[in-house]
């Protein structure tokens, strides 16, 4: 682009040819039309040769012209408030998409939250105490071997113990 901005107009076809593939699709898989994907990849080039002797290296080439080309797509889009027509299989789509938020799946984590506060009342009271306090409060081992009294590694050797007795009960 420097060379460019210099005269070389060399210089211009090799970035043309480097960049206008990769472009040309960017914006007809924006667009999803072929004229109107023409329209805006000729006025994407007229900018950059517009702007070619006030240009500063602040940027890759490509950079700069892929942000010129999303600043030229959110004109358009604003301009028409318009959105891309969904396509012709849309309900098709929508329909093979899981939902998320089924009462099945409700029904589903709230057992899975049951069994394991279940799991959790079983465990010694010293295990539960120190489970929660890593778990649900975030605490670190030494933090919790502070507030139980007990060091580190009793504290490292009883949240192995818990967690493995609830391993096995969840696995059940």
């Amino acid at each position: 682009m420097l060379a460019y901005a210099a005269g070389d107009v060399a210089a211009f076809e090799q970035l043309y040819a480097r960049h206008r593939n990769r472009l040309y699709r960017f914006l007809l898989r924006q667009l999803r039309d072929g004229a109107l994907a023409d329209e805006l990849f000729q006025d994407i080039w007229q900018k950059v040769i517009a702007a070619r002797e006030s240009w500063k290296p602040e940027a890759a080439f490509g950079t700069w012209l892929f942000r010129i080309a999303h600043n030229r797509l959110t004109d358009h889009w604003r301009a028409l408030k318009h959105r891309p027509p969904a396509p012709e299989n849309a309900d098709e789509r929508v329909a093979r998409v899981p939902d998320p938020d089924t009462p099945e799946r409700q029904l589903s984590e709230f057992e899975q939250r049951r069994r394991l506060q279940l799991a959790l009342a079983e465990l010694p009271e010293e295990q539960r105490e120190v489970v929660v306090l890593r778990l649900e409060q975030e605490l670190t081992l030494e933090e919790i071997g502070e507030i139980t009294g007990v060091g580190r590694e009793t504290v490292k050797s009883r949240l192995r113990y818990a967690m493995d007795k609830l391993r096995a009960r969840l696995n059940e």
